[in-house]
């Protein structure tokens, strides 16, 4: 990791310079490169050889009165914009989440839990077009996480005075949102063995209500979405499962979603491991439609490098049927990460 310093956080986060100056932090950038090779069964894959970069730049510093501040801005592909965060953290409250970009926040932060060992079983290259809940995550959020709960259970509640709109730029507004979406919350909980005392258990749940517009063609009621997860680790083998439903408020085109995933990995010793990821997706639609995606995976770390092999497939992709929408793949990864 290489680091870049001397950098005030209160330079990085002027807004915040009013609460109280900041202690001399740092700025550091991390990042990696994914080189992968994929292959697809009977079609034509076009040029196979991918690569992947990304770069996250992080900053910290504490408060004369005993808060920290915290940035972060992820570059993904092509240096391309991605997420910014900043939080602050209040020792006699929690922590307050900034959130410019898409996922990491709310609901979206637990859309799919179930294990794997390297991706989703619809993130290994397939183009599967499946739906996951998503909640407020795709507008600038507020994510509060309150830290007077007991050990072992986390809360979160996420804000979105526009959950439809893109991310807002410096004093200013996010872009135009014309669509029926408005303000809307999230809120999710996390529990542990540390508050329900059974060794490698770990549950999820979340619900999200985002307000539309009725008036617009097409609308009738609130987006809702909910989800629920649990998984089991003993010994090196690590099993989960997790249920999640999206009901979209419209009377036209797809209607709502009903998901289920499960995944089971096993760690071999600690640089190799293996596993299986299962996801559906039923789509309510005119016709209805169940998209499904399954991967098998091997993942080995050498240090900063990872190797990772996935056989996967889909049927249904985009929730189209029909022999042109089942798709079987061989992905090989090459990560490297500084």
């Amino acid at each position: 990791m290489n680091k870049i310093t001397k950098l005030g956080v209160s330079a990085l986060c002027g807004s915040l310079a009013a609460i109280s100056s900041a202690n001399a932090g740092e700025l550091s950038v991390s990042g990696g490169a994914d080189m992968s090779w994929i292959s697809l069964d009977d079609e034509s894959t076009g040029n196979p050889i991918g690569l992947g970069s990304n770069l996250t730049f992080t900053g910290s510093g504490d408060l004369e009165n005993g808060w920290n501040v915290a940035l972060s801005v992820a570059m993904d592909n092509k240096d391309a914009y991605s997420n910014t965060t900043v939080t602050v953290a209040v020792p006699s409250l929690g922590s307050i989440l900034v959130s410019q970009g898409v996922s990491g926040t709310g609901i979206d932060r637990i859309d799919d839990v179930t294990p794997n060992v390297w991706e989703e079983a619809y993130g290994t290259g397939l183009g599967t077009g499946i739906k996951t809940v998503a909640g407020t995550s795709g507008g600038t959020s507020i994510e509060y996480t309150p830290n007077i709960l007991p050990d072992g259970l986390t809360a979160r509640i996420a804000y979105s005075p526009d959950a439809g709109s893109s991310g807002a730029n410096d004093k200013g507004t996010g872009t135009a949102d014309y669509s029926a979406k408005g303000s809307g919350f999230d809120v999710t909980l996390q529990a542990t063995d540390a508050i329900h005392n059974i060794a490698g258990l770990t549950v999820w749940g979340g619900m999200s209500e985002v307000s539309q517009d009725t008036t617009v063609s097409g609308t009738d009621s609130d987006l809702e979405e909910q989800t629920i997860a649990v998984s089991y680790a003993a010994g090196g083998f690590t099993l989960g499962y997790q249920w999640s439903e999206q009901d979209l408020g419209v009377n036209t085109g797809a209607q709502s979603y009903e998901n289920t995933g499960y995944g089971i990995t096993f760690n071999v010793n600690d640089d190799l491991s293996v596993g299986y990821n299962n996801f559906e997706s039923d789509q309510d639609n005119a016709t209805d439609v169940t998209a499904e995606a399954s991967s098998f995976q091997i993942a080995y770390s050498m240090g900063g490098a990872s190797i990772r092999l996935a056989e996967a497939n889909v049927k249904n992709k985009a929730y189209q049927t029909g022999a042109a929408n089942d798709r079987d793949a061989t992905t090989l990864s090459v990560s490297l990460a500084f």
